[in-house]
């Protein structure tokens, strides 16, 4: 029999130095799924392997894009090879990519059980003026076997409504938000998950870094605000099961029995002009795409 729910995990740690090799995140991995055996997908934090906290402040910036990696690279192929190592779907946060004209990215990745790269998501939103990284310009989501429609998200990319909008209206019911906030601004952020996932009505899954670098504070919120997971401040891993046919009635049924947004209009209601984005609201479009 199919699972109809996927095991998710998110593992809140201190971020992989830039200038280690990868076999300490193999570890790590590795006995993150001994002490969780059901996990089908692992999580981690924002830029987690280009860690640069341990150089001076006046090198980071040049020791981010010198480590820069297109995505043909071996280093790519070491991270598929640990999420093969596990049968896993593994988000190993993200990392700097150069991409095909010398661009410099800050790029989410996503592999499958078998070690393929299936997503790559360059982050849309940089945190100007302090990240050195160009912005990307498309929406990624990614089916996960059958159960979840990941949206693909970065750190300040939960600030813009219309991110998490978009990424539903493209079909996610589970948003991957994978964070590095070292500022005091992670009470916020807590408040923007829960938003998030109201005003859309989708999982809203969010991994910060832990200290010493991070805030910590991960969390998890179901299709109607509710938290079902948060983490303390220290290095811990949150396991939670999805479960998209909660999403899908929450859709059906309203937020609380009540609040049905996907279904606001009607047929013959006017289009609503959106002057900020140059473009409307057209009523025959706006429910989310079908799964």
């Amino acid at each position: 029999m199919t699972k109809k729910t996927l095991t998710v995990a998110l593992a809140q740690r201190a971020p992989h130095p830039i200038d280690r090799p990868l076999d300490a995140f193999a570890r790590d991995v590795a006995a993150t799924v001994e002490a969780h055996p059901n996990i089908q997908l692992l999580v981690y934090p924002e830029l987690h392997l280009n860690g640069t906290e341990h150089l001076p402040e006046p090198e980071r910036a040049d020791a981010l894009e010198a480590a820069a990696v297109t995505l043909d690279s071996d280093y790519i192929r070491t991270l598929g090879a640990i999420a093969a190592e596990h049968g896993i779907w593994l988000c190993p946060g993200s990392l700097g990519e150069r991409g095909p004209a010398g661009e410099f990215f800050n790029t989410q990745l996503l592999f499958d059980g078998t070690g393929a790269l299936r997503s790559r998501y360059r982050k849309m939103f940089p945190w100007r003026p302090y990240e050195p990284h160009q912005p990307g310009t498309e929406f990624i989501t990614q089916g996960l076997d059958g159960t979840a429609i990941a949206g693909l998200s970065i750190c300040y990319d939960a600030w813009f409504p219309e991110h998490t909008r978009q990424l539903a209206w493209d079909g996610a019911d589970l948003i991957l938000n994978i964070v590095k906030t070292t500022t005091p601004d992670r009470e916020q952020e807590l408040v923007l998950a829960r938003a998030n996932a109201i005003v859309n009505q989708n999982v809203m899954a969010s991994v910060n870094c832990a200290p010493p670098v991070g805030r910590g504070r991960s969390i998890v919120v179901n299709a109607e605000g509710f938290v079902i997971a948060e983490a303390g401040i220290g290095e811990e891993t949150l396991v939670f099961e999805f479960d998209p046919a909660h999403v899908a009635a929450v859709r059906e049924r309203g937020t609380m029995f009540s609040n049905r947004m996907w279904s606001q209009f009607q047929e013959g209601d006017a289009v609503i002009p959106m002057p900020l984005y140059d473009g409307r609201i057209d009523p025959k479009s706006w429910t989310p795409r079908s799964r």
